[in-house]
């Protein structure tokens, strides 16, 4: 398929709601340096990343600018908000005026390549090395690879070991969901709270979700099979048996968070980035429990480093090469680590778990994780999601029984 005629079809569509953000014009540019420049400096390449916390002194800056002089050019970088760095990057597009390199959050690859924005590996040199294939998923459109990640993200099962060490609980019980039920249990009947997560009406909701939905068998091209009843139907029963507060109903990742940091709780789902505050107030961490046993997939979170369509094409060398810099296991392992990121190689796992034992948890998880967008679903996922949200939603409330809520969701899916 001509990129050329998708890109064009599919800036079509989205060009009304890319309007919205037009203050990009007052942006830097991307690919649109002169590839040599007469006066002797190093050539300039552009850089968007959603790290707008990250200045210019920070070891992330610092990372960029060593493999940009490695490269034996200079990077302008700009970092952004997440939830605004896409739509960004959708009109730079449509303007002919990308950056040289984009590292963008997972799931919107799919949606970049839709729109005819981003160059495939087998075009640019990026090289996808021995990254893990459920990591590398969420690039990969009708079989070619779009980018590489810097690393990945994902949820597991804070504890609190004085709140389950007063109840009688030992962790080591907690293996499937019928032993993490007894064990809320226990705790709830000893005077403690039991689990707290989010399970708001947004994509966060699903993201939190997405364990406890697959961890049944369930997928998301079924969204109304018996296995995804029964993971509805487990947060509709801790919440009406008391084991969850209802306060989950409308709670982010952060707002729970900020529960299980009361101290009044034994679990909490959470994610990699509350790893450093989870040591400091003595919790620890298992991957989330599959309804029988072993560890759930959980959605695997984290950005990608990509190459955006140029029209030289000679600059993609340069990009790649410092892609390449930042993907090689000593750059990862130290952006990683301040990333709060799980590194996606083999190789590069192995030297964080040297530096930092306790990471093995996490390094599980992230090892049986799998892209919200894997299985080709690229672009439909976001329609399931929202389909998938409003039926816990409608469970947890109460408006329908998991069953009606989920055979509701399919079929506005289907439509």
């Amino acid at each position: 398929m001509s990129t050329k005629i998708t890109r064009n079809r599919a800036l079509g569509a989205i060009a009304i709601g890319a309007v919205a953000v037009g203050v990009l014009a007052g942006c830097a540019g991307g690919g649109t340096n002169d590839a040599g420049n007469t006066d002797g400096s190093a050539e300039a390449f552009t850089f968007w990343d959603p790290y707008p916390q990250y200045d210019e002194t920070s070891d992330w800056a610092k990372v960029i600018d060593a493999c940009a002089a490695d490269a034996g050019v200079t990077v302008e970088r700009t970092g952004f908000d997440t939830s605004d760095l896409t739509s960004r990057a959708l009109l730079s597009g449509q303007q002919g005026d990308s950056p040289d390199i984009l590292l963008i959050d997972n799931p919107a690859v799919s949606t970049l390549v839709e729109a005819g924005l981003l160059t495939s590996t087998a075009d640019n040199g990026l090289d996808a090395g021995d990254i893990a294939e459920n990591i590398l998923g969420a690039s990969v459109v009708d079989g070619q690879t779009y980018g590489v990640p810097i690393g990945a993200n994902t949820l597991a099962l804070y504890y609190n070991p004085t709140v389950l060490s007063a109840a009688g609980v030992e962790i080591s019980s907690v293996k499937d969901w019928a032993s993490l039920n007894a064990a809320l249990e226990k705790v709830v009947a000893a005077g403690k709270k039991g689990i707290t997560f989010s399970g708001i009406g947004t994509e966060e909701g699903s993201f939190q979700f997405l364990p406890w939905y697959w961890g049944s068998g369930a997928e998301l091209t079924e969204l109304d099979s018996a296995d995804a009843v029964s993971a509805v139907e487990l947060w509709t029963g801790w919440v009406d048996k008391g084991l969850a507060p209802n306060s989950v109903i409308n709670n982010t990742q952060t707002t729970s968070w900020e529960e299980f940091l009361t101290g009044e709780y034994a679990f909490a789902e959470n994610g990699t980035w509350q790893k450093a505050a989870a040591a400091e107030a003595g919790y620890d961490v298992i991957p989330i429990p599959g309804k029988n046993g072993g560890a759930a997939a959980a959605p695997t979170g984290g950005e990608f480093l990509t190459l955006p369509v140029q029209s030289d094409t000679a600059r993609y060398e340069k990009s790649a090469e410092i892609v390449s810099c930042l993907t090689a296991t000593d750059k990862v392992v130290a952006t990683d680590n301040s990333l709060n990121y799980i590194a996606a190689t083999p190789a590069a796992q192995e030297a964080q778990l040297a530096e930092d034992p306790t990471l093995e948890p996490w390094v599980e998880a992230v090892n049986a994780a799998q892209a919200r967008t894997g299985d080709n679903l690229g672009t439909k996922y976001p329609v399931i999601s929202e389909q998938l949200w409003t039926a816990v939603q409608n469970a947890l409330t109460g408006t329908q029984s998991a069953k009606d809520a989920l055979t509701a969701a399919q079929q506005s899916a289907n439509s």
